[in-house]
């Protein structure tokens, strides 16, 4: 395994979230790296609906956004990280994490299993297994849901 100096982790302010959230800090903490904590939002409801999936928890408006964003750099303090960052974009997880990876140049992906087992993520696709598809770095899909 290499050195990882960008990790961004997406979270929805969810318990299986702040799990990912634990796992990305613990290796920012190990790797004294940066941490990118990244949450999606929709602008209003007719955005949401449109998603195509609704395997994901809705967040409407960036305010509730940043609200999520505060609770899990709470939570990754907890675990020794001290370099984080707060990133939040409109739009759809998948669309928010990848632009964010993106935009910071990150060395590894970290998100929750959630949706990648369903029906619906079999079907339409889960947000875990669209964003290994589409990240061009490194993709850990933490165990956080059974």
């Amino acid at each position: 395994m290499s050195d990882y100096a960008r990790i961004v982790v997406g979270t929805d302010g969810s318990k299986s979230s702040m799990l990912a959230v634990e796992r990305a800090a613990r290796l920012a903490a190990a790797f004294d790296a940066r941490l990118i904590i990244g949450c999606a939002y929709y602008e209003n409801k007719e955005e949401a609906n449109k998603a195509l999936r609704q395997d994901s928890v809705t967040i409407l408006g960036d305010e509730n956004a940043q609200k999520n964003l505060e609770a899990g750099a709470d939570h990754a303090r907890s675990f020794g990280v001290e370099n984080i960052e707060l990133a939040v974009r409109s739009g759809t997880p998948v669309q928010a994490l990848m632009s964010i990876v993106n935009d910071n140049n990150a060395d590894l992906l970290v998100v929750g299993n959630r949706g990648i087992n369903s029906l619906t993520g079999r079907l339409l696709g889960s947000v875990p297994a669209d964003v290994a598809r589409q990240s061009d770095c490194d993709v850990m899909i933490v165990h956080t849901v059974k």
